[in-house]
């Protein structure tokens, strides 16, 4: 149907836009304001064509997370507020995309820096002057250990795939290192992730020991928890796992449960005083829930960006929130974990600027660094 023109306010979806769009044309806009801004990361989309496309006065784009994998997803978003301010993509990505993604150029962030942050309101929960009723947030680095089983495996599996790296090029090596990449981290997750067996014992793996042991303790204090995990695969072992082990049932959050499912899954966590334990999967839970009714969240494989893991967290710890939240990262000591970790801190800059990238890096390593890194 037509627009309702003589409204203030027009509330609309990205896909009602992209539908619309010659509609939306017809009217020149005071202000256009976008939420969850990364939906317009890639420029090349018709949902971001169709954005960037509406004529306005002017511009706002709110997202906890400018920059998910590549710094032209900034350059994309900047693209919508101010349309030409970073020049050219090409040009943007010879200038600043490149020397910093590849070679870390510290000049090269500085100036981005300076050139970006005039446009840039920044909220931090940190500062009390803006959330005054916020409790703590506490965040600590849980350290596991390989199992004999996942030591030998995750042995077997790097030398097989450092051989098949070392003997390509171009594409079928960086495809080799994201494939190397997936099975490691599920041979650290469980090696049942891996193996697709039906041996889901604890004992097996040390990182799902780890997380069952934070669940134990949080259960005895009558508290809730978040456990996030990429794998929606993962997931599902680990509400079989938490069933066999502690026999306590868990709700599963995840992207290819039904918008009305999802809503039952969050309603029964937020008020039903017997669910205590919901696990999400990154990609569905990232952003848009309110789940103040965990105090506790377990991140159970790391995730590249930081600001991807933050915005996780922040289902919890958001206004609404009473309690201090806890915040366990699970890094499994001796395997690439440990170093990817060391590298995301190692980063604060780029991670504070949301600039920070991580598997299109590693894809770019000579062999004596990826053996370094594994």
């Amino acid at each position: 149907r037509e627009l309702e023109l003589d409204k203030d306010i027009i509330l609309t979806t990205y896909a009602l836009l992209r539908i619309d769009i010659e509609k939306f044309n017809k009217q020149e806009w005071e202000l256009v304001i976008i939420d969850e801004a990364q939906n317009i990361k890639n420029p090349d989309t018709a949902q971001s064509i169709a954005v960037k496309s509406l004529k306005s006065k002017g511009h706002i784009a709110m997202t906890g997370t400018p920059m998910e994998n590549r710094l032209t997803e900034l350059w994309s978003i900047f693209d919508f507020i101010n349309k030409g301010y970073l020049g050219s993509i090409s040009s943007f990505q010879k200038k600043y995309a490149i020397p910093i993604e590849r070679n870390n150029e510290e000049d090269k962030i500085e100036n981005l820096k300076k050139a970006t942050s005039p446009f840039i309101l920044r909220r931090l929960k940190t500062d009390r002057s803006i959330i005054k009723d916020l409790p703590e947030k506490l965040v600590m680095d849980e350290y596991c250990y390989l199992t004999k089983e996942q030591a030998a495996l995750y042995e077997k599996v790097l030398q097989e795939s450092i051989k098949s790296i070392q003997n390509a090029t171009g594409i079928s090596r960086s495809g080799n290192i994201f494939k190397l990449i997936t099975s490691l981290k599920q041979i650290c997750n469980h090696p049942a992730h891996y193996t697709k067996t039906d041996k889901l014992t604890r004992e097996l793996s040390g990182k799902t020991d780890k997380a069952l042991s934070i669940v134990e303790n949080v259960l005895e204090q009558n508290e809730k928890v978040l456990i996030f995990t990429q794998y929606k695969e993962m997931g599902d072992l680990l509400v079989k796992i938490i069933q066999n082990e502690l026999e306590e049932d868990s709700l599963f959050f995840h992207g290819t449960l039904p918008r009305k499912r999802r809503d039952e899954i969050i309603e029964e966590f937020q008020n039903n005083e017997q669910s205590k334990i919901m696990i999400v999967s990154l990609k569905a839970g990232g952003t848009g829930l309110n789940l103040t009714a965990a105090a506790n969240v377990i991140h159970y494989d790391l995730w590249w960006n930081p600001a991807v893991e933050d915005q996780a967290t922040d289902r919890t710890y958001r206004i609404g929130q009473t309690k201090n939240v806890m915040v366990h990262r699970l890094v499994t000591i001796g395997t690439f974990e440990e170093k990817i970790d060391e590298m995301i801190k190692s980063k604060k800059q780029l991670a504070d600027m949301a600039l920070y990238t991580g598997e299109k890096m590693l894809s770019e390593m000579s062999n004596q660094e990826l053996m370094e890194i594994f």
